[in-house]
């Protein structure tokens, strides 16, 4: 099991993902709808897309944390609105980002799992915005993990950075010591000793993606741009340059209360962590973000030099969240508030409402329609988010979503929100193998009821209790429906299911053959 965690995490790094001859064909979901759509109105704005990796809500000093690690992303938030209660469609990195590229499901889009390639018939905000005459880039974290640039006419990813260090040696020496995660021990690969990488500043990987932005910004003033910036701060190991140390002291965090129910189902890999090392971890997760903040601030202020900023609607988002050991768990691969929860802020100066917090929950498939509708443009034929637009617009009313939903098909597991209610649904068939397997038995299909505004931090299940019998009932079936109603081109729900089957049929994940082969096979054979 570690050789096969270690190959996959190496190769993952450092295999250029082709599609080889024998591949599977990809899941067909439409022709390119944007194909002969009429240009846009003169100088439309710009748009760019600032994404961090797993970096959970209310971390920011504008949501109150009396760390402040954040001062560039929180001036961003004065300048702009941020939506407290923005909810990721997928707790990990790939299904994730491939929804919120496409404003569809990831089990619509097709990807649900890690590896999975984004198929080449998906239609992301790239496709879209290119063939509406924008000039198109993408720098750092796609996970596309395959050849496609799916509309992004400049591609630049780590493997790039690779290259770029190679051939510019950092002043002093120095390089990244290898993540080895689920191989080497959990305190080593969480970064619990709170270490930098081993490079300076100059030759970070964070600043050598700003550094292709803002070259990108700077050229062809004529025509609109549409950039991605894709922090991979502050995902573990948690990197920080080597002349940052010292930034966040483990003696500034404290260390969540655990109960004993929350011990038994721990994934296993984090029992044994010391108080020691959890506020070492909480340190470096903090250093890095704090880190990715300011390359945020230095993009920024490339923006504004460019005297691009008035016309160029800015994004901050991030893929997921991350639990910091609450419940006893360094991950964000499940349904609790702070692993689905993200940061969300908009900027656009005399268009978007400034210094304004809005508390209604959204998704993270809305991007995609608010960026088109602010702009102007108009939307591929089928999106599954609402546009925020008249939210952003100087403070104007939004629409009002009944259910918030997200899933997680690696665990077979499905989360709706409505209200004050979190309602949390899974197979209890599928042993993990995502490194997060607690060892305990297979439970069997479960469901699991919180009332977050009475209990915050998710610790009194009330699945089981006969009083909320009906609101279990009530949002089973919203839930279904967002599962149902999203599955255009795939199979049907059977209709002779009830809801509970019909939800855990959902839950099935089906992508696994638009995994690269070579990834297919070597998981096969390590398993």
């Amino acid at each position: 099991m570690r050789l096969r965690r270690l190959a996959l995490s190496i190769i993952f790094v450092c295999l250029p993902l082709t599609r080889p001859a024998g591949l599977p064909p990809v899941l067909k979901v439409r022709a390119h709808p944007a194909q002969g759509v009429p240009k846009a109105a003169p100088k439309p704005p710009n748009i760019l897309l600032v994404i961090a990796d797993d970096m959970a809500a209310g971390l920011m000093g504008v949501d109150g944390d009396p760390r402040g690690p954040t001062p560039y992303l929180d001036q961003l938030a004065q300048q702009g609105t941020r939506f407290d209660r923005a909810y990721c469609n997928s707790p990990v990195c790939t299904p994730s980002r491939q929804s919120l590229f496409t404003g569809r499901m990831p089990h619509a889009v097709g990807v649900t799992q890690l590896l999975t390639a984004l198929p080449d018939s998906a239609v992301t905000l790239g496709d879209w915005l290119g063939d509406l005459g924008y000039r198109t880039a993408a720098f750092g974290k796609t996970h596309f993990n395959g050849p496609s640039h799916h509309g992004f006419q400049e591609l630049a990813d780590t493997l790039d950075w690779f290259k770029h260090t190679k051939r510019n040696p950092p002043k002093g020496g120095g390089r990244r010591a290898i993540w080895r995660p689920f191989f080497d021990p959990t305190p080593v690969w969480l970064n619990s000793e709170c270490s930098p990488s081993g490079l300076p500043a100059t030759a970070e990987e964070a600043g050598y993606f700003v550094d292709r932005a803002a070259d990108f910004i700077q050229r062809d003033p004529e025509r609109p741009f549409f950039l991605v910036v894709a922090f991979h701060e502050p995902h573990a190991p948690f990197v920080f340059p080597r002349d940052w140390p010292g930034r966040f002291s483990p003696d500034r965090f404290s260390v969540p209360q655990v109960s004993e129910e929350e011990l038994k189902e721990q994934p296993s890999v984090f029992a044994g962590l010391d108080a020691r090392q959890i506020q070492g971890v909480q340190a470096a997760y903090y250093s890095s973000m704090a880190w990715m903040d300011q390359n945020i601030g230095r993009l920024l202020e490339r923006l504004d030099d460019s005297g691009r900023a008035d016309d160029t609607i800015v994004l901050f988002v991030s893929d997921n969240g991350y639990l910091l050991g609450q419940h006893g768990r360094f991950e964000k691969n499940c349904f609790y508030e702070p692993s689905v929860r993200v940061p969300l802020i908009v900027r656009w100066p005399g268009k978007v409402a400034e210094g304004r917090c809005v508390t209604d929950p959204v998704e993270l498939v809305d991007i995609v329609p608010t960026v088109l509708d602010l702009a102007g443009h108009p939307r591929p034929p089928v999106l599954h988010g609402l546009s925020l637009a008249s939210t952003l617009k100087q403070g104007g009313a939004g629409p009002h979503r009944d259910v918030v939903v997200s899933e997680y098909l690696e665990n077979e597991e499905a989360m709706a929100i409505s209200g004050p209610y979190k309602l949390i649904i899974g197979s209890g068939k599928r042993r993990r193998r995502d490194g997060l397997d607690n060892g305990l038995p297979l439970s069997g299909p479960y469901v699991r009821l919180y009332h977050t505004r009475n209990d915050p931090m998710e610790l009194h299940d009330l699945g089981t209790d006969p009083e909320h019998q009906e609101v279990v009932r009530r949002m089973k079936k919203a839930l279904l429906g967002r599962l149902a109603t999203t599955r255009e081109g795939l199979e049907a729900v059977p209709t002779w299911l009830n809801d509970t089957e019909a939800i855990l049929w959902c839950l099935i994940p089906r992508d696994r053959d638009l995994i690269d082969p070579r990834l297919t096979w070597l998981d096969r054979w390590l398993r």
